[in-house]
C-alpha cells in the first residue's frame, strides 16, 4: 500500500510540475498605418491601452502575474489585413508606477521582450497568419520579485508598425483601407512558483538607433560603434546582457541584405561575435504569400539565403543572451561594433535594444537600479552647444560627466537646485546624476 501511496504522490508531483497555465494578454488588436493619425474607432478591447496605431499596451494583474511559475514562453499571432510588406514588430515590457492608470512610453523604463519581421502576406491567400515564439524564462524570475511589482505595475506592449499604401492597389480587397495587421499575444507558463528576490533589471537602450551617420547613434560619425557606460551600484552575481539587434534599410545599396560581422564587448574584454541571418529562410516560404518578396518563384540553395539576408520574413529575431558571471559595482563599459557597416546615402539603421540582469549579493532592493529620477532630475537642453543645466527636485547630487571611452572628465558635489555644466569638445557623453533617491544616466550630445 505504501508503494502505491508512493507512486500515486509521485505521478501527482509529475503532473503539477508540467501543468500549463495559459495567460492570453492581448487579441483581436488592430493594428492601422503608422504614419496616420491615431484610429481610435473602433477603440482597442477592453482593458487594453492604445498608445498609437502601431502600440498597444495591457497591465498584468497581480493574478496573472501570481500564476507564473519558472518557464515563461512568449506567443505571438500576426494575421494579415493591408500590409502586404515585411515590417518589424516587437514585444515590450513597461515598468509604470504603481496604480497609474496609463503612462506615457517615453516616460517610463522599457525592455524589448521580443523581436519579429512579418511576412509577405495577402489576406486572400492561406496561411493568412504566422506565429512566433519565444522563451522568456529569464522574465519570469522578475516577474515573480516583489522589489520590480512593489514599486511598479508591470504593462506589456505588442508594437507592429505597418503601412497599408502598396497593399491598397496590390491586394485586392485592400482599396481606401488602413488597417494593416490583426495581433494576439499569450504568454505560456507551467506551475506557479515562489516569489523571488534579489533580482536586478538595468534597462540600457530601447530600440535606440545605431548607424554610423546620426549624432548619438554612434561614438563617431562615419563609424558604426556604440558605448555605454553602465553604474553597477552594487556587486551583481550571474549577470547576463539580453541583446536584440536587427539591420533595416538602404535596400541594396546598404546594411538590409548585407550581412555584417556584430562585435560585443564588456569592459574592453570582447564576448561575442556574431552574423544575423539564418541557415535558410525556407521554412518562413510559406507564409510568404504575396510574390513581392525577397523569396522568389522557386527555393534558393543555403549558399544564397546566406549571401544576401539578415533575417526570415515571418521569422523571429534572435534574442542574444551574454553571461557575464560575477560582476563588481562600480562603473562598467558597454560596447557593440559593426566596423564593415556601410549606410548608403544616409539610410538604414539597427534598432539597438539591450537590458542587464541578474542578482545581487546583499539585499538591496531591485527598484534601486531601475528607480526613475525623470520627475526630479532633469538635464537640458539636448542636443547641447556644450552648456547645459543639470536641474534638480532636491538639493543635493553629485554629478558625473564620462566621455564615450569610458574617461570621466568631471564630477560635482552640488547644493544647488540648478547646476550649469560647460564642455569644450564635441562628443557624446553620459551625464550621471546621484542623489540619496537613486542614479539617473543620460546620454547628451554636444555639437559645438
Amino acid at each position: 500500500m505504501k508503494k502505491v501511496l508512493l507512486l500515486l504522490s509521485l505521478v501527482i508531483a509529475v503532473l503539477q510540475s508540467s501543468a500549463q497555465t495559459s495567460i492570453t494578454v492581448m487579441d483581436s488588436i488592430v493594428f492601422y498605418d503608422g504614419y496616420a493619425g491615431i484610429v481610435t474607432n473602433p477603440p482597442p478591447p477592453q482593458g487594453v491601452l492604445q498608445h498609437r496605431n502601431d502600440l498597444f499596451a495591457r497591465k498584468l494583474s497581480s493574478a496573472e502575474l501570481s500564476s507564473i511559475g519558472t518557464t515563461l514562453q512568449m506567443n505571438v499571432l500576426i494575421k494579415a489585413l493591408c500590409d502586404n510588406y515585411d515590417r518589424i514588430g516587437n514585444v515590450n515590457m513597461a515598468l509604470v508606477p504603481v496604480g497609474s492608470t496609463t503612462y506615457n512610453p517615453d516616460s517610463v523604463d522599457r525592455i524589448e521582450l521580443g523581436r519579429f519581421i512579418t511576412p509577405f502576406m495577402n489576406k486572400n491567400i492561406q496561411p493568412d497568419s504566422v506565429p512566433y515564439t519565444f522563451n522568456i524564462d529569464n522574465v519570469a524570475m522578475l516577474l515573480k520579485d516583489t522589489g520590480l511589482t512593489n514599486h511598479f505595475d508591470i504593462w506589456i506592449e505588442l508594437q507592429v508598425f505597418g503601412v497599408p499604401y502598396a497593399a491598397q492597389t496590390q491586394v485586392s480587397g485592400c482599396a481606401g483601407r488602413n488597417d494593416v495587421f490583426i495581433g494576439r499575444l499569450k504568454f505560456e507558463t507551467n506551475t506557479a512558483a515562489a516569489v523571488q528576490s534579489s533580482n536586478v533589471l538595468m534597462p540600457l537602450f530601447f530600440q535606440d538607433n545605431f548607424n554610423n551617420y546620426q549624432a548619438g547613434a554612434t561614438d563617431v560619425i562615419g563609424t558604426t560603434a556604440r558605448t555605454l557606460q553602465i553604474n553597477i551600484p552594487d556587486d551583481f552575481t550571474d549577470v547576463s546582457l539580453y541583446l536584440i539587434t536587427s539591420n533595416h534599410g538602404a535596400n541594396a545599396g546598404g546594411e538590409e541584405y548585407n550581412r555584417r560581422y556584430h562585435y560585443v564587448y564588456f569592459d574592453n574584454a570582447l564576448q561575442l561575435t556574431y552574423r544575423p541571418g539564418r541557415t535558410t529562410c525556407e521554412p518562413f516560404r510559406q507564409y510568404n504569400t504575396q510574390g513581392n518578396g525577397i523569396y522568389g518563384a522557386t527555393p534558393m540553395t543555403d549558399n544564397e539565403w546566406q549571401s544576401f539576408s539578415n533575417w526570415c520574413p515571418g521569422d523571429v529575431i534572435d534574442i542574444r543572451q551574454i553571461n557575464l558571471g560575477s560582476v563588481s559595482a562600480g562603473n562598467h563599459t558597454f560596447l557593440i561594433r559593426v566596423p564593415t557597416a556601410i549606410f548608403a546615402g544616409g539610410q538604414g539603421n539597427f534598432p539597438l535594444s539591450l537590458y542587464l540582469q541578474g542578482k545581487n549579493s546583499g539585499t538591496v532592493s531591485i527598484a534601486h537600479p531601475v528607480v526613475d529620477l525623470r520627475n526630479s532630475v532633469s538635464i537640458y537642453p539636448n542636443p547641447s552647444n556644450g552648456k547645459f543645466e543639470v536641474k534638480l527636485a532636491n538639493d543635493k547630487a553629485q554629478i558625473t560627466v564620462i566621455d564615450a571611452l569610458g574617461n570621466e572628465k568631471l564630477k560635482i558635489e552640488t547644493l544647488n537646485k540648478s547646476t550649469s555644466i560647460q564642455l569644450e569638445e564635441n562628443g557624446v557623453y553620459m551625464v550621471q546624476v546621484k542623489t540619496n533617491e537613486g542614479i539617473l544616466s543620460q546620454k547628451i550630445v554636444v555639437n559645438h
